[in-house]
């Protein structure tokens, strides 16, 4: 964590030198000394100005090293390969994804080099759809630039769906929230770790994680296990791997991430993260079924289950955010960030409740509700007036958390910040992002139209991207946008420098 005094005054004048800074900085520093203690102290606290100025080279060394928004260059996008009736379709899929490197570097022509694994259609409760959430991989075809999301190129099968679950997590069928994270580490040999969960989740929790082959017609799956104690709220919705010397350092070797962020802040107001590792370090081989696994804190908001106020949260959180996605950027140039993807609740007002007819501007709360908790705040967290307290006419039947407006974002971390985390040196709901990045501009958006009374429209579309995976080998990262060709999601592409 920077000294507050640090980061402002070498932040307020970026074109001068570090030497000009450093200069400016000991002038305010010994003038705000003389002024409060007189100069008798400036001998007392000549320790501090030393360490102030030794943090100054260090800050911006940190800041040199980080991925910045204007690292991010748009690629394009790609489709998804036709397929037939659900589960084997990718209609109302997307749920997780990862992405594994090509054994040989290279590609077929036309196509990138590696491979993701995306899944199909989600399962379906009640005996309606229990075998969905299959997984397929898919080729990686050169994306492309364009409105039109019929003239995108389209990825291949390399292996089609499989159920590589096989009937396990059952239960956990409506609206379930998934992971996965390909991991070839000589201990286990390549493995596709996969963490299940659903809206609501069951109590007491049951476990969570897994890990499988990546060959998907023989998928030898183990498991299924716990993350610690940890509530399956904040554990279930993505995945993604830690690299080596970072996990070696900060960890104790753990090389799998997993976290969630669950609507309404249950599972914390922001995402959440912690690391974990399911094999046995001595041989490889896979904790037992049913263990607790030993993980490690990196981020940990406050759960508004916990509290009735919006405190120890996310800088500018709200109730409606979703965050479907996860990354750890590491760079070829050295670069890295910690990245979540998500449909961000940018509005004057959120709520539970429906959307209002008159418009999105106004909110139209579930009456039944208000007493029981706050249906309705302020983008800064305070209750709405009474006036929005009432529940109006004409709304559909879809119920849920809404806002005004709402943004597709990535949000960037400091590995820092975590590993002070992980290192008890800082509480879990300490880290903020340093840096947002908007993605609207790039996105389709519905264009067919698919359950708007679900989705939303127009400044009120939710589930706008889904989930992330990225090839440290390339700097490349991909993002699916949910509802984007049909009911089907599209494949967007970065560049990181």
């Amino acid at each position: 964590m920077s000294s507050p005094i640090t980061s402002y005054r070498l932040s307020t004048h970026p074109r001068r030198s570090f030497g000009q800074k450093r200069r400016l900085l000991e002038q305010r520093l010994t003038g705000l000394m003389s002024t409060a203690f007189g100069i008798r102290s400036l001998m007392s606290i000549a320790g501090l100005l030393a360490v102030a100025l030794v943090l100054a080279p260090v800050k911006m060394a940190q800041a040199q090293t980080l991925v910045q928004p204007s690292d991010f260059s748009y690629l394009g996008a790609f489709r998804l390969p036709d397929s037939g009736e659900r589960p084997k379709t990718f209609a109302w899929g997307g749920n997780a994804m990862t992405f594994r490197p090509a054994a040989s570097g290279k590609a077929a022509t036309g196509e990138l080099p590696g491979s993701l694994f995306i899944m199909g259609h989600d399962r379906m409760a009640y005996g309606e759809l229990p075998d969905g959430n299959q997984i397929a991989e898919l080729s990686i075809p050169r994306p492309a630039r364009n409105k039109n999301v019929n003239a995108l190129p389209k990825a291949r099968f390399l292996q089609r769906f499989h159920d590589v679950a096989g009937g396990r997590f059952s239960g956990l069928d409506e609206l379930p929230r998934t992971g996965m994270a390909y991991l070839n580490v000589p201990a286990t040999g390549p493995k596709i770790h996969l963490s299940w969960g659903q809206h609501f989740q069951p109590s007491p929790d049951v476990p969570s994680h897994a890990w499988l082959s990546p060959q998907l017609n023989r998928p030898d799956f183990k498991g299924s296990w716990h993350i610690g104690r940890q509530s399956g709220y904040a554990v279930n919705g993505y995945m993604f791997v830690i690299p080596k010397d970072w996990a070696d350092k900060h960890v104790g070797g753990r090389r799998v991430a997993t976290g969630r962020f669950r609507d309404g802040g249950w599972s914390g107001m922001g995402p959440a993260l912690f690391a974990y590792q399911p094999w046995q370090t001595n041989n490889g081989r896979p904790s037992p079924p049913g263990a607790r696994l030993s993980e490690r804190t990196l981020l940990k908001y406050e759960s508004s289950r916990n509290t009735s106020h919006i405190e120890r949260a996310l800088q500018g959180y709200q109730h409606a955010d979703e965050w479907e996605g996860g990354a750890w950027i590491s760079t070829r140039g050295g670069k890295s960030a910690v990245l979540f993807a998500g449909t961000k609740s940018i509005g004057d007002m959120f709520w539970y409740g429906f959307t209002n007819p008159a418009g999105p501007q106004a909110p139209c709360v579930a009456e039944e509700f208000v007493g029981q908790f706050e249906v309705c705040r302020l983008a800064n967290g305070d209750a709405c007036p009474a006036r929005h307290l009432k529940e109006c006419r004409g709304h559909n039947g879809y119920r849920g958390w809404w806002s005004t407006r709402f943004e597709a974002q990535f949000i960037l971390y400091d590995p820092a910040d975590l590993a002070a985390v992980a290192a008890g040196q800082i509480e879990p709901w300490k880290p903020q992002p340093y840096a947002k990045l908007g993605l609207d501009k790039h996105l389709f958006l519905n264009p067919s139209g698919i359950e708007p009374a679900t989705l939303g429209t127009g400044v009120q579309r939710r589930y706008r991207i889904g989930a992330a995976a990225f090839d440290n080998q390339n700097d490349r990262l991909f993002v699916l946008e949910l509802f984007a060709d049909g009911d089907k999601p599209v494949v967007h592409v970065w560049n990181v420098r």
